[in-house]
């Protein structure tokens, strides 16, 4: 037997620990000991033995390329049964996946219940990140936006009880309410945390604005606004602003709705509740015309035997330090596809590549529709700034 932190560790444990130590990742004995029990493979290769660092948000690590939970409540079709969804969430937690991302919206409700079931008795060894922000009714009826503190109180604390745990990772607001000052948000996440009951606070569909303002009142850890190879709005002003601030990029949607994974043919007709029936983007001119990029992503992919979703993912995780995107799936192998992008080491001449061939591409079809892009802040809508503005949310009045 070792000896680890003065406490007796088996041969198998400290093997992990000293393969653990050349990631720079410090755990104690019991989370060792419950880590030897659990897959980390991906691919033919071990986790362990790659090249992959956790990225910080805040004072969370997580793995490079988490998983959005939404696709499995709703959004994209007939939702998974809760079964079904809290199966492959513990098998994606068994896999080595440690970054969860949900919301009370989605279903409403029914993601959030799919995490915490299929999280349930390994809450400590994983992240989950959910979001307050809708004004939803007792039937899960949605009527707009809330994020007045009483009604962010309330959200959490149901949060809290459909993931089955006491605390929250990461909490963001959805989207900047237009009727509450992001002082008032900011400041009720912040007792929150006093409280015990939340770790981190983001923000998500932000401009740099209304981060500024957050921040003051709460440092915030991460921002999740749309961002991949197709939807670069972020390059306006918020990798700046995460840069300047210390503040992670979690993308979401970087798979393109599924579009940059090169398996949606044009052609393809989607259901009446699959969102993507009602983006210009998904029309078949737009993802015939658009189908250049499968075809750049394709090149490159050649190069190293992959997917052009993982050379987007990889472009992604090349492009900043602090970028963690959250892919949504409802298959375990597309998990897996999904974490392996982030073995893959671009090289600068593949970024020039894949940097002027995208120059050459004009995207048709705005990314979603009308009424879901008026809900983004200012500064978060194309290569709009919100420089000298006060964002989309309202000043406190004096």
């Amino acid at each position: 037997m070792k000896s680890f932190n003065n406490k007796k560790i088996s041969r198998r444990t400290f093997a992990v620990q000293s393969s653990l130590a050349g990631l720079g990742l410090a755990l104690g004995a019991n989370q060792l000991h419950a880590m030897t029990k659990r897959s980390l493979n991906i691919g033919n290769a071990n986790l362990n033995s790659m090249d992959v660092k956790k990225r910080k948000l805040g004072s969370l690590e997580v793995y490079p390329v988490g998983i959005g939970c939404m696709n499995a409540a709703w959004g994209f079709g007939d939702p998974m049964s809760k079964a079904e969804a809290a199966n492959l969430f513990r098998a994606a937690a068994d896999y080595g996946q440690n970054f969860f991302d949900t919301a009370e919206v989605y279903g409403a409700w029914t993601s959030e219940e799919m995490v915490g079931k299929g999280l349930k008795g390994i809450r400590k060894d994983v992240i989950v990140a959910s979001k307050f922000g809708f004004a939803i009714d007792d039937k899960g009826g949605i009527s707009g936006l809330n994020s007045r503190p009483e009604n962010i109180r309330k959200a959490t604390e149901g949060s809290l009880k459909r993931l089955q745990t006491d605390y929250i990772d990461l909490l963001y607001q959805h989207r900047v309410d237009p009727e509450v000052p992001i002082e008032d948000v900011a400041g009720t996440v912040k007792d929150l945390i006093k409280e015990g009951k939340v770790r981190e606070f983001g923000l998500s569909g932000v401009g740099a604005a209304t981060v500024k303002r957050a921040h003051k009142e709460q440092a915030v850890a991460a921002i999740q606004n749309e961002y991949s190879v197709w939807t670069r709005d972020p390059e306006g002003e918020i990798l700046d602003v995460c840069e300047e601030l210390g503040i992670a990029l979690v993308p979401w949607a970087p798979m393109g709705k599924g579009y940059l994974a090169g398996t949606l043919k044009p052609g393809m007709q989607f259901a009446s509740n699959d969102r993507r029936s009602t983006m210009p983007r998904f029309t078949k001119e737009a993802m015939e015309h658009n189908w250049a990029i499968i075809e750049l992503l394709s090149k490159i992919g050649e190069k190293y035997d992959a997917t052009p979703g993982q050379i987007n993912l990889a472009w992604l995780l090349h492009k900043k330090p602090f970028i963690a995107p959250i892919p949504g799936t409802t298959k375990l192998e597309h998990l897996k596809e999904n974490m392996k992008a982030a073995t893959i080491q671009l090289t600068s001449d593949d970024m020039k590549t894949l940097e002027d061939g995208l120059a050459q591409i004009n995207i048709m079809g705005e990314r979603a529709a009308a009424g879901v892009l008026n809900l983004l802040d200012i500064g978060n809508r194309g290569m709009e700034s919100s420089e000298g503005t006060h964002g989309l949310s309202p000043l406190r009045k004096s």
